[in-house]
């Protein structure tokens, strides 16, 4: 996890995403946005956690929340809520090295800080 002196978003993200979603907070920072980046490796670890640890990692008074998967979205709306943003791939078929797909698909740290503040506006 990556913390902001003040957090007005959380940020969670999955492996390689993880390194874009940090790179992305710093973006943020420079702009005023505080982020709390969460690595979130397993959903199912992570949802047989106490409520008190799940309320700690991903503050229920912060309604701004932010999913980065580079797979498919599903699921995710669990823990960012209705009026969360989800960035990921939607769609199959495509195929390239890892840095022509992140920038196909909005995820790079750019990106990623853009739809973000997009977002918080």
């Amino acid at each position: 996890m990556k913390d902001a002196d003040r957090i007005d978003v959380v940020i969670i993200a999955t492996g390689s995403e993880v390194s874009a979603a940090i790179a992305a907070s710093d973006i943020l920072a420079a702009e005023r946005v505080g982020a709390r980046v969460v690595s979130m490796p397993s959903t199912q670890i992570f949802d047989k956690q106490s409520q008190a640890y799940q309320d700690s990692v991903i503050p229920p008074g912060i309604r701004k929340r932010v999913v980065v998967e580079a797979a498919s979205p599903l699921g995710w709306c669990k823990y960012v809520g209705d009026e969360g943003l989800i960035i990921g791939i939607d769609r199959f078929g495509a195929s390239a090295p890892y840095k022509v797909l992140a920038e196909k698909y909005g995820l790079t740290p750019e990106q990623i800080a853009a739809r973000v503040l997009e977002y918080m506006r």
